[in-house]
């Protein structure tokens, strides 16, 4: 990947670290990732102390352990493996756990980090200014897209069922997020309600608080990510910095089918809508079941325009998933 974080104010060689930064990675069957981010890892002009992988198969020994077995000798941190399921975010909760760094960062397999990443992430985080910072989320140069060209977004915008556009923010009136991948390239820090898992760091201070990532979001993860991002933000300011540059690869590798990704694109957003901004109104509850009702008639369109199975696997998600809240306790 292409240095795009080079600026002359920053080191261009390999330092130690300014802070002691830890970085956790869940991961599940993705050996080749694995490999490709330690090696990634290792060229940071500030280098982690030590690296954290949690895979998610517990019980015999996997192919990604036996790469990590290999390289581990020849990387310039430690690497702690650890084996254990239930899903991304309580993997990540037993990687914090065991995390020494006073920076945490939280880094997905299949990114890929520019070499002055963390550079620009300490920095940042080193400013007096930004004391009451938790947390630094980079931006991803491969996932930036155009509200006007997206036939989607432009119907959100048309029938108003958003409250905002800013990217990064959170709709506290319909319990949406607002897409990051909105924010075109830009330089210094913005401020944001919600930062991805992918490529975030985390002041320690923010973990020792007691803040974890809810064991309701097991599995896949969806939205667990805002969600923490969103109880954290309750006493610190996030920012998103333009100048710490990454790609996210999205993997196939180890995903969940569609039928379960729709029923969470039901009641995962509820559950955090509810837990964030809670008691809902009904004029909240209105503007949230109308951008469902919204998602299923355009999937259920695509479905029949394209006779997609996995457009039909997502839309029997998503009745399971109203089902779920109309008639449970949850």
């Amino acid at each position: 990947m292409a240095d795009s974080t080079k600026s002359p104010h920053l080191s261009q060689t390999k330092t130690r670290p300014i802070a002691k930064l830890s970085v956790v990675t869940p991961t599940l069957k993705r050996p080749e990732e694995v490999r490709a981010l330690l090696h990634n890892l290792s060229l940071q002009t500030v280098l982690p102390s030590e690296v954290i992988l949690v895979d998610g198969i517990p019980d015999t020994e996997s192919e990604t352990e036996c790469v990590v077995s290999k390289l581990r000798t020849d990387l310039p941190f430690a690497i702690k493996f650890i084996r254990h399921g239930g899903g991304t975010a309580i993997q990540r909760n037993i990687g914090i756990e065991v995390a020494t760094g006073d920076l945490i960062a939280l880094i997905d397999d299949d990114v890929r980090l520019g070499p002055q990443f963390f550079e620009q992430m300490v920095n940042v985080l080193k400013e007096s200014s930004n004391a009451d910072v938790g947390g630094v989320v980079g931006f991803r140069t491969n996932c930036h897209f155009a509200l006007e060209r997206s036939p989607r977004w432009r119907w959100y915008r048309r029938l108003g069922l958003l409250s905002l556009f800013e990217p990064g923010r959170y709709d506290f009136e319909c319990g949406y997020p607002i897409n990051a991948g909105l924010q075109p390239p830009f330089t210094g820090v913005r401020a944001v309600d919600i930062m991805t898992t992918a490529c975030a760091v985390w002041r320690r201070e923010v973990f020792d608080s007691g803040l974890r990532f809810d064991e309701f979001f097991r599995d896949f993860g969806v939205l667990e990510d805002a969600h923490f991002a969103l109880r954290a933000r309750r006493k610190w300011r996030l920012l998103q910095c333009g100048d710490a540059h990454c790609i996210e690869l999205h993997s196939p590798n180890g995903r969940e089918d569609r039928t379960k990704i729709g029923f969470k694109s039901v009641v995962n957003y509820y559950y955090v809508f509810r837990d964030i901004s809670g008691p809902l109104s009904r004029s909240q509850k209105f503007r949230f079941w109308r951008f469902q009702a919204f998602e299923a008639i355009r999937i259920m369109s695509s479905a029949l325009r394209r006779m997609n199975a996995s457009d039909i696997a997502d839309l029997r998600g998503r009745a399971q998933g109203v089902w779920k809240i109309l008639t449970s306790a949850f």
